[in-house]
């Protein structure tokens, strides 16, 4: 696992270096920020965090409340030393800007 998470850092590194962020699903710099809180919220602050600078878009979801609209759901990866984590964002657009609505984090265990 953990070297899958190195690739797809890599993957990130070399995207953000190259500046090619047409691709970036909208909202993922809002994630990125959010999954640090996240992480650091459920197990202190650690300076071993890391965050995957991959933020991967995944169906929309509609809002249980106004069928009409539809949130957004960005995936996250997430460690915290050996320890694997999945983080899930969903956003709704409202104008310019990205609101969250509900996040969910997951420990990639088999345990």
């Amino acid at each position: 696992m953990k070297r899958i998470f190195g690739a797809l850092l890599i993957v990130g590194l070399l995207t953000i270096s190259t500046g090619s962020t047409a691709s970036e699903p909208r909202c993922s710099k809002e994630a990125f920020v959010q999954a640090k809180k996240l992480l650091a919220f459920h197990f202190g602050e650690d300076d071993r965090i890391e965050i995957s600078p991959v933020a991967d878009e995944l169906p929309s979801i509609r809002n249980p409340v106004n069928k009409q609209q539809k949130f957004q759901v960005l995936q996250v990866g997430g460690l915290i030393y050996r320890a694997e984590y999945r983080m899930r964002f969903i956003y709704y657009h409202l104008d310019n800007s990205c609101l969250l609505m509900g996040q969910e984090i997951l420990s990639l265990a088999d345990i």
